[in-house]
């Protein structure tokens, strides 16, 4: 059952280029087929969430953390009766700009673009999405509705500023299922990174319970009853886990409804705060697990090495393609020069380098710099 804030679904969705409907899927439904068939989609495999992929294939990508996003994101909109679809369409596409190697990589190209409109990887999706897919005949990008658009161009976290874009900036706020999405994303990175450094032994289970969290109370109570506490460490960090997830998601839920009345989805866009928050003292908890996974998680020598690397090989390949663009692949090539000026040149190599996985920007290195690496049909993608 949706409230009057769930955005509301035009038979072919407010796009564009004009669209027939479909006969069976909402307009909402076909924006997300569409970002799960996009070549954008699929390279998230092999894109870092905080490990390299090549470190071991059990630890989150970039296609693992978004589709636990689009599972949070849901539970949340069900809950507040928005808009299921669109929901878990923006949480599909919230990611896709992203470039390999993290954080890292983002913050790399950014700098490679300064004085040329930056990289900001939500700005990156949405060119993604409105031009750089190529999989239809009568328009370029995946033609999405405004407000999956919106959703994409608005996502909002500690880590996401994005540039502001022009045609989203009539009202304060985005929709609230956009908004819905900025928190999954949030409560999803923090327990599942987590999650991945107890793991990956980059943090101890001793050193987390040392965090001066009021949820711990709670957590522990919870182990204890499932008989969990002297149990299996493996189970007990998994189950730790899960119900951190369960507490934020539940706060969430019964916080934000507190702000819901009777609101139509443009007054929900219109009030000078967002709608969907967590209460007080659960943002300062969350607040608090981030911060000490930028102390003993992020900043971990181990993970400072992968990140330099990344940093390293991007900056490499995009300095010999701008002295030496004969270097790149013929479609790029064709790109470059059809492009009017520096900057557009920059950014075509932005669009190459940001669309790469992991692997292949790495494959691509080894090409470009190993003397002893074949390269005869290395060239043809």
């Amino acid at each position: 059952m949706t409230g009057p804030w769930a955005a509301k679904c035009t038979p072919a969705g407010r796009r564009r280029h004009p669209e027939n409907e479909d006969p069976y899927r909402t307009c909402f439904q076909r924006d997300r087929d569409r970002i799960l068939y996009s070549t954008a989609f699929k390279r998230l495999q092999y894109k870092t969430q905080v490990y390299v992929v090549h470190e071991a294939d059990f630890y989150r990508t970039r296609l693992t953390h978004t589709l636990e996003v689009a599972q949070h994101a849901r539970t949340v909109a069900r809950a507040l009766g928005a808009n299921e679809d669109l929901t878990e369409a923006i949480a599909l596409a919230h990611d896709l700009g992203h470039a390999p190697f993290g954080h890292a990589g983002e913050e790399t190209l950014n700098e490679l673009m300064a004085g040329f409109g930056g990289f900001e990887h939500n700005i990156q999706s949405l060119r993604i999405v409105d031009s750089l897919e190529k999989r239809y005949p009568n328009f370029d990008g995946l033609n999405l509705t405004f407000e999956t658009r919106e959703g994409i161009a608005r996502h909002t976290t500690c880590y996401d500023h994005p540039q502001a874009v022009q045609e989203f900036l009539a009202t304060p706020q985005p929709g609230i299922e956009a908004q819905i999405v900025n928190f999954a994303d949030q409560i999803a990175f923090v327990t599942h990174d987590l999650e991945d450094a107890l793991v990956a032994n980059l943090l101890s289970e001793e050193k987390l319970w040392e965090l001066p969290l009021a949820l711990w109370d709670e957590v522990r109570s919870r182990l204890k009853r499932d008989g969990l506490w002297q149990g299996d460490p493996r189970l007990r960090r998994r189950q730790l886990v899960r119900h951190l997830i369960e507490l934020f998601n539940v706060n969430l839920i019964t916080e934000s409804r507190k702000n819901l009345t009777d609101q139509t989805p443009e007054e929900i866009r219109s009030l000078p705060e967002p709608v969907i928050r967590l209460s007080p003292d659960y943002q300062d908890e969350l607040t608090r697990l981030r911060s000490f996974l930028h102390e003993e998680v992020y900043h971990h020598p181990s993970v400072l090495v992968m990140v330099n690397k990344g940093s390293r090989l991007l900056r490499e390949m995009f300095e010999l393609f701008l002295s030496e663009p004969r270097l790149l692949p013929l479609q790029t090539q064709a790109r470059w020069k059809h492009a009017k000026n520096e900057l557009e040149q920059r950014r075509v190599l932005c669009d190459y380098l940001s669309g790469m996985t992991d692997k292949y920007a790495m494959e691509t290195y080894q090409r470009l710099l190993d003397p002893y690496e074949k390269v005869l049909t290395a060239f043809g993608r």
